[in-house]
């Protein structure tokens, strides 16, 4: 009988562990890994002679200083509607925006069993649920928002549904991967004891995604509200449709009033997210966002993480006495914060006005519609002069993103407790990073397209600026989770902490580091066709022009070009994840 030694702990590694075990082990030098390293290689050439292209110049930035002064000064104070009126459109704002990401969650948890492994029926099932996930996420919810408008005219309905659906992909996909990575005990003993598959999905699996089917919908309800202000162009109601008309109207003063409140909006639905992440999931326990930490000092709270909260749980005597349950804080607390969301959830379906009669008589629109949507054709336009409008929104995408993991890679690496010099760098790399996220790109956009007129720079900054405070949140909890063991032997041989860091940290957050740069360059895609519809060029002044002109056959041809792209850089993304796992 051998004696087995469990290796140890990545964050209990004693000192004297050897340089080699600090080493991470060396992948093979496969023909396919070469082909990924020079597909990376090629890709940074593309993002990098994009740039150049794009002659984003600091000087010429630095001169238009005086451009913005003199701006502000013609623009004069900021103007806002009456209060009134600023308080109905942000309800009506709120509600839709809740409505269509509450309307994706529900139809995402069917999706997403379908979609996992170990839930699906069968394989084609899965692939089924897979593409359905590929194809919403790829369909941009303004080209949604132009169908529904024209199925149930101008109103919420039409943003409610372009935000829903566009959301299926994201949330189906997170909540897809949760459950492929749940702990099969609970849901096999229920197929043991005769449970039905309806019965290991509410008792088996539900109870362990929860957690970050709630973190994921609200992450994703953040998203929608800085979404909904492009969907305002396309005549979607609300704070967005009031601010592109001031725009358009050149009433700067409004315009800039109604996207200060938007970043208010945004900001103060970050706090609200992260209030209700503590009182449905418990504390946030060695937190690293500065919005938990201070909503924990708020309620008093110490934190209490997802184990302390199992080991804590009250074990009942009889089957008898969990059914009767006593009316403690904790019970009382659940059914108030129940109630709670039940009453968001109906303030939010009023405040949205949504017209229910709407849904018995589109019906009949649906073939009028189809028909004026297919079979696509560019029209007056020749195909070359598309494909270069294509063309420069990719190029956006790609210089964007090439800045983006440039200061992000450093503010991220800088927002990681296991990189940053001290809690204080750490703490204000990470509030930084909340105060970028609250930042609509389309807001960024207008205000830089002011300042130095219409194309693709303006785009570009305003992508890359956008794109800081997702991709380096990302890179900072990737690095924190990285195994400690190699970063604590090359401490313990007298390395520095900057060559802990490009030694043991930056490889091992690599593979993690690699996907999350695909992922925002899929982004970017999507957000540079939106950008060129307020001027930030490449195809979206085109798919506006044609939405505004009800040349719906131009609309569909750029859709089908813009999916074929964001298709291509999936499966891009998803053969180096795998290569480089």
């Amino acid at each position: 009988m051998t004696a087995t030694v469990a290796p140890p702990s990545p964050r209990t590694s004693a000192p004297h562990q050897t340089a080699v075990e600090a080493r991470a082990p060396r992948q093979r030098r496969t023909p396919e890994r070469i082909a990924a390293v020079l597909t990376l290689l090629a890709l940074a050439g593309i993002a990098v002679a994009a740039l150049i292209e794009i002659d984003i110049s600091v000087p010429a930035m630095l001169e238009s200083w005086s451009n913005t002064e003199r701006f502000f000064t013609r623009v004069g104070g900021l103007a806002f509607p009456e209060w009134p009126e600023l308080l109905e459109l942000t309800g009506l704002t709120l509600g839709l925006v809740l409505c269509g990401t509450l309307f994706a969650a529900v139809v995402s948890i069917p999706v997403a069993y379908l979609a996992a492994a170990n839930t699906t029926p069968g394989q084609s099932w899965r692939a089924a649920a897979r593409f359905l996930g590929v194809f919403t996420r790829a369909l941009p919810d303004v080209v949604l928002a132009m169908v529904f408008v024209l199925m149930f005219s101008l109103g919420s309905l039409p943003g409610i549904l372009a935000i829903g659906i566009h959301s299926i992909g994201m949330i189906s996909k997170m909540f897809a991967d949760a459950i492929e990575q749940i702990d099969e005990g609970p849901r096999l003993a229920i197929r043991a004891a005769g449970g039905s598959k309806l019965q290991e999905f509410t008792s088996g699996v539900l109870p362990q995604v929860l957690p970050s089917w709630v973190a994921t919908v609200l992450h994703r309800n953040d998203i929608n509200l800085r979404g909904s202000v492009i969907l305002g162009y396309v005549g979607v109601a609300g704070l967005g449709l009031e601010m592109s008309t001031a725009f358009k109207s050149l009433d700067y003063s409004l315009g800039l009033g109604i996207a200060l409140v938007i970043f208010v909006l945004c900001v103060a639905m970050e706090v609200v997210s992260s209030l209700v992440r503590a009182a449905m999931l418990g504390g946030h326990e060695g937190s690293r966002n500065p919005i938990d930490r201070l909503v924990d000092r708020m309620r008093g709270s110490r934190g209490t993480s997802r184990s302390g909260q199992l080991g804590g749980a009250r074990r009942f005597r009889s089957p008898a006495e969990a059914i009767r349950r006593p009316w403690n804080a904790t019970r009382v607390s659940h059914v108030v914060w129940g109630w709670v969301a039940a009453l968001v959830v109906v303030a939010a379906v009023t405040f949205a006005d949504i017209n229910w009669l709407d849904f018995l008589t589109f019906w009949a629109r649906i073939p009028e519609i189809a028909v004026q949507f297919w079979p696509p054709s560019f029209g007056v336009y020749e195909l070359a002069t598309m494909l270069e409008a294509m063309r420069d929104t990719i190029a956006i995408a790609f210089a964007a993103t090439l800045l983006t993991f440039l200061v992000s890679l450093v503010i991220g690496s800088l927002a990681a407790r296991n990189v940053a010099p001290n809690r204080t760098v750490q703490g204000g790399m990470r509030l930084l990073l909340v105060g970028i996220r609250g930042i609509p790109e389309v807001i960024l956009a207008i205000v830089l397209i002011i300042i130095t007129g219409l194309g693709t720079q303006a785009g570009t900054i305003a992508l890359a600026i956008g794109g800081i405070g997702l991709l380096g949140k990302l890179i900072a909890d990737s690095f924190e989770e990285v195994r400690r063991g190699p970063e604590t032997a090359l401490r313990a041989t007298g390395a520095t902490r900057l060559q802990t860091y490009a030694s043991a940290t930056l490889p091992q957050g690599m593979p993690a580091l690699i996907g999350h740069t695909f992922y925002l360059l899929d982004t970017n895609i999507r957000a540079a066709t939106l950008l060129g519809i307020v001027g930030g060029g490449g195809v979206g002044y085109y798919l506006l022009n044609a939405g505004q002109g009800s040349n719906y056959p131009l609309v569909t041809a750029i859709v089908l070009m813009i999916l074929v792209t964001v298709l291509l850089v999936e499966g891009l993304a998803m053969w180096m994840r795998r290569v480089f796992r």
